[in-house]
């Protein structure tokens, strides 16, 4: 009886420690709001220009592309829009949480293009 109580101790340590050392190994989310300097649709990624540094950013099926609560996806994020990325670091890669495509000023105003003036 006591063989065996000590046994079920020796596995409840290892996997309590086994616990700890996955515990220390959560991914950190990292966010990075910037203008979108290129899009590589083949590589399914994209590089942002925040206000630091210019960050590589690759997508998986899992990452979601939003604009304005609308699902869209990354072939709709154009060089020059203004978004803003949720990472995480993944094996040396930065891999999209989620992606939000901000509206252009002339959007946000609900403002409509400027018209030529009348003669």
């Amino acid at each position: 009886m006591r063989k065996v109580f000590s046994f079920i101790l020796s596995i409840l340590l290892v996997v309590s420690i086994a616990g700890v050392v996955a515990a220390k190994e959560k991914v950190k989310v990292k966010q990075i709001t910037g203008d979108v300097a290129a899009v590589d649709a083949a590589a399914k990624s994209l590089t942002v220009k925040g206000k630091k540094a210019e960050v590589v950013i690759s997508t998986d099926e899992k990452t979601v592309v939003k604009a304005a609560k609308e699902k869209k996806s990354l072939s709709d994020v154009k060089v020059g829009d203004k978004v803003t990325v949720k990472y995480s670091e993944v094996d040396g890669k930065n891999i999209a949480k989620s992606i939000e495509i901000k509206p252009s000023k002339t959007e946000k105003k609900g403002a409509e293009p400027a018209k030529p003036a009348k003669k």
